[in-house]
């Protein structure tokens, strides 16, 4: 008899989805055009599809609630699942250009909300193009934390534009994260890293937490061993490079 014969995606003995019926391409091109549905500003993002628990309906909305965290190209949403129960008040979102992949996720989330009552009520995934959405999604300084884990390295130079990082694209993080809101970037990729480090850097909304900070701050520690790629990476004994920075208000010289 087959694992689970009503519905062979869904593993019996754990109930969550089959991580091999949603597998995709490793990355997908962000500066081509996807047929998706995208907000067309953050009021009209229902929230409602996403945490049924925190908001009943459309039309019953909590103002005082907004998501806070987003995990930008989220991947099968490790990250998510592990800061959904270490933060349990605080919405987040992870964001995702690959369909089968935002599939999974939803799968995941849904699961793992039935069989744990009362918890992973606030985690959610939408497929999206981030370098393109953004400010559909988030307000200004609505965000405390973004999360770029393990991107796409694009490592030739004419496609350096495709990066998640980039100066221009710090612009965008800088209006959608508060002041103190905090960017969050790992990579196995040495050259990635420092690229990474350098935008973030010379940007003057941003400046890098001090090693105490970074020592006493739980999130960090989730960045090597939450996802799949940093558990393939510690697997293989890689090396990983991070950079972790604070939205500031620019100096005035």
């Amino acid at each position: 008899m087959l694992e689970n014969e009503a519905n062979p995606t869904i593993s019996k003995s754990t109930g969550l989805p089959r991580k091999r019926f949603y597998r995709a391409r490793a990355h997908s091109n962000p500066l081509s055009d996807s047929h998706f549905p995208v907000p067309v500003s953050p009021s009209r993002f229902d929230l409602s599809g996403h945490y049924p628990q925190f908001f009943p309906s459309y039309d019953q909305v909590d103002c005082s609630k907004k998501i806070r965290f987003a995990d930008i190209g989220c991947g099968f949403g490790g990250l998510l699942i592990s800061l959904a129960t270490l933060f349990p008040e605080t919405l987040m979102i992870g964001m995702e250009i690959r369909d089968k992949v935002t599939e999974y996720v939803k799968e995941r989330i849904l699961a793992l909300r039935m069989t744990n009552p009362g918890q992973y009520q606030n985690i959610s995934v939408v497929r999206t193009n981030s370098m393109k959405y953004i400010p559909n999604y988030f307000e200004k300084g609505q965000l405390l934390k973004m999360f770029f884990l393990f991107p796409d390295p694009h490592f030739k130079e004419k496609n350096h534009r495709r990066r998640v990082i980039s100066p221009h694209l710090l612009d965008e993080y800088a209006y959608v994260l508060g002041i103190g809101g905090i960017i969050y970037t790992i990579t196995d990729v040495e050259e990635l890293g420092d690229w990474m480090k350098a935008c973030l850097a010379n940007h003057p909304m941003f400046e890098a937490l001090t090693r105490e900070e970074l020592e006493v701050d739980p999130v960090v520690k989730l960045l090597n061993s939450a996802t799949e790629e940093g558990q393939k990476v510690a697997r293989n004994g890689g090396q990983t490079f991070q950079a972790v920075y604070r939205r500031i208000v620019p100096s005035v010289c």
